[in-house]
């Protein structure tokens, strides 16, 4: 069974935004929400050159890196062609307009 990270409501994403879940170790995680409402956590960290992905602009299921514009898919955190890397991803769910992390993802990813 799996634990759940309360983070946030639905309404406290824009729409093609993000909010950040700030950690001490690890690495911050970027939750991001299209437009369709579907939302999706990556490692806050461009494979690139360390940029903030959660300052990126979000179109379609990619965010594009503010600082270089690699664009990494959220559903997957692989950059896409012809650039190469990946970044974490963390499994999100939305429960009532709820959104969560799971809990021991985000434990494990710290280690």
């Amino acid at each position: 069974m799996k634990h759940w990270k309360w983070i946030c409501t639905l309404a406290d994403i824009p729409p093609l935004g993000s909010r950040v879940v700030r950690r001490a170790e690890g690495g911050d995680i970027a939750v991001f929400r299209t437009a369709e409402d579907e939302i999706f956590a990556l490692r806050d960290q461009c494979p690139h050159r360390g940029g903030p992905l959660s300052q990126g602009i979000v179109h379609g299921k990619r965010v594009s890196c503010p600082l270089h514009n690699w664009q990494i898919g959220l559903d997957d955190g692989q950059a896409a062609a012809p650039d190469h890397g990946h970044c974490a991803r963390f499994e999100v769910k939305v429960e009532d307009g709820q959104v969560y992390l799971a809990l021991e993802q985000i434990a494990e990813s710290q280690h």
